[in-house]
């Protein structure tokens, strides 16, 4: 639903703002239609039928993995791709994987979304289409901006849509805003926006070795990056999540998870979360489980806590920008 222009609709035929947020409450809670908004007078829900979609998304393409794992392409309303992750857990959570844009500017070299070309930023009603999407059909209780684009370059929508993601059932400290590096971002993320959680993605724990793989680096080098991830443990008083993908004879060697700790700190700051490489068609390979472990027992002889994360929705292409790329090829 774009609700700046269901607001502007309000105003304009003189009905109260408390008019809005009704139809945003109903829409939160996974209604499908203006029909069962029923504490609306029938007259405007039929006005509202006719004059707006239920959705700023259309589906263009889904697929449903054997583990549980939803992925949905969806389609703007000008034609650009986007791609979300609903992540089932047997411990009965429900995680959502939203995308902040239609491709992405900053083309690291392991993602699929990398190869496309980039769109534009997405509406604080684009990013919650996608959430409310999955929640028409059941609760969903975890986000993570890990989708298309980078988050941090869209941080005014991102900021508020994280407002508005509490009424549809994902708490702020259920919500992780993952960052390539966009360093301003992460410095206005200290001090605005809801207190939602932080996750840099680094895959790399020297400049030479992250450049190759992500040239953002170039930009906003590692150093700048710790120090503006522990600016935002101070004042957030949360520790930041470490994303670290694990590329076969890229960055999976136990020298490197030793260098790793050593720039953490020891780990009073940090979590590591390995991540097995889910093939994206950029020609890196997933570290073997056996390398995944031997990085694991050296960073954690530093000091440092690491988990491996669960590897899910391999056989529906569930890494990022997959869907979208083979649609836009």
């Amino acid at each position: 639903m774009d609700l700046e222009a269901l607001n502007e609709y309000m105003t304009e035929r003189g009905l109260p703002a408390w008019r809005t947020d009704q139809v945003w409450g109903w829409l939160a809670r996974g209604a499908a239609g203006f029909d069962e908004m029923t504490d609306l007078p029938k007259d405007l829900r039929s006005d509202l039928g006719d004059s707006f979609e239920i959705s700023t998304l259309g589906v263009a393409g889904s697929a449903l993995s054997r583990d549980g794992t939803e992925k949905t392409l969806f389609e703007t309303a000008d034609g650009r791709p986007v791609e979300a992750v609903l992540m089932r857990y047997r411990d009965g959570r429900r995680s959502l994987c939203l995308s902040s844009q239609s491709g992405c500017p900053l083309t690291c070299t392991f993602c699929a979304t990398g190869t496309m070309k980039f769109g534009r930023n997405l509406t604080e009603s684009e990013i919650l289409d996608q959430a409310l999407h999955y929640r028409r059909s059941e609760a969903v209780d975890h986000a993570v901006f890990m989708g298309m684009g980078e988050p941090m370059m869209n941080l005014d929508n991102v900021l508020a849509a994280c407002e508005r993601l509490p009424e549809v059932g994902i708490a702020n400290s259920h919500t992780t805003i993952s960052t390539v590096g966009w360093l301003p971002g992460i410095e206005r993320l200290a001090v605005e926006g809801p207190p939602v959680r932080l996750a840099l993605s680094l895959h790399a724990p020297n400049d030479e070795l992250r450049s190759e793989i992500m040239p953002i680096n170039e930009r906003y080098p590692i150093s700048g990056l710790i120090e503006a991830c522990l600016e935002w443990r101070r004042r957030r008083r949360r520790k930041v999540f470490v994303e670290y993908l694990m590329l076969e004879g890229v960055n999976d060697s136990p020298e490197l998870a030793r260098e790793l700790g050593q720039l953490l700190g020891k780990g009073r700051d940090f979590k590591v979360n390995l991540i097995p490489f889910n093939p994206s068609g950029t020609g890196y390979q997933g570290s073997s489980r056996e390398a995944i472990d031997r990085f694991r027992k050296a960073l954690m002889s530093t000091g440092v806590h690491a988990t491996v994360r669960l590897t899910r929705g391999r056989d529906i292409d569930a890494a990022c920008g997959q869907l979208a790329a083979r649609a836009a090829a």
